[in-house]
């Protein structure tokens, strides 16, 4: 005797569970706490630090050269005056921080944005966070990086 077939509209709980998964996924998204101006901004800032924490960051005329097209023109002149074998874009001096995040963004006007920069500390013998304040400025279509203050 052949056992009835199961109709194709039967409970089927793994089809209920993805249904579910599929609708919640969605509604999980992180929001985005920053204003819209500093989408592109925050962008800037990353790409900056980011090569500057993966070269020599004490400053040289070779690494003011390098890092030209991510200021604007008053602060790469300024940081060239820096002091040999300080690091002018993260604490002015040679103690040299491990890693940042860009943090906090304030929109100051529709072509000046501020960010907070925390600097990072850790190794056998320290861990230490430091923030700095570093501004961009649209030049063109670009946002460069403008203003650092510690």
């Amino acid at each position: 005797m052949k056992k009835p077939r199961a109709s194709r509209t039967a409970f089927r709980p793994g089809a209920l569970m993805l249904l579910a998964l599929a609708m919640l996924v969605p509604g999980c998204d992180i929001p985005n706490l920053d204003p819209p101006e500093c989408a592109a901004s925050r962008t800037a800032v990353r790409e900056f630090y980011s090569f500057h924490f993966g070269n020599d960051m004490k400053v040289s005329p070779d690494g003011i050269k390098l890092r030209e097209k991510f200021l604007t023109s008053d602060l790469a002149a300024k940081s060239s005056g820096a002091a040999e074998g300080t690091d002018p874009f993260t604490t002015g001096t040679s103690d040299l921080p491990k890693t940042f995040r860009a943090a906090e963004c304030r929109v100051i006007s529709s072509d000046r944005i501020e960010f907070d920069v925390l600097l990072f500390w850790k190794d056998d013998t320290r861990t230490e966070q430091k923030a700095i304040k570093v501004q961009t400025a649209k030049v063109g279509e670009d946002w460069l990086i403008d203003r650092i203050e510690r």
